[in-house]
């Protein structure tokens, strides 16, 4: 899996899991209920994950959608 999105606004997150699942893209959220420990301030964000052989497709997915800046580094791994 890798990071595609980290980011603490859960409109942003809940807009690119429709994307991806629209896409048939397999993803995960991570740390989406570390609210509890955080005193839901949201500070700690929520990552995106795709599986590796879906990540330039997904990148794309959110280039296209007007996304591309959200996106993490990609760095090739």
């Amino acid at each position: 899996m890798r990071e595609l999105v980290r980011a603490n606004d859960p409109v942003l997150i809940s807009a690119i899991v429709a994307l991806l699942d629209g896409a048939r893209i397999h993803h995960m959220v991570l740390d989406q209920n570390m609210s509890v420990l955080e005193g839901s301030l949201g500070v700690l964000p929520r990552r995106v994950l795709v599986p590796g052989e879906d990540f330039a497709r997904a990148r794309r997915l959110l280039q296209d959608a007007g996304l591309g800046h959200e996106l993490r580094p990609d760095d090739g791994t």
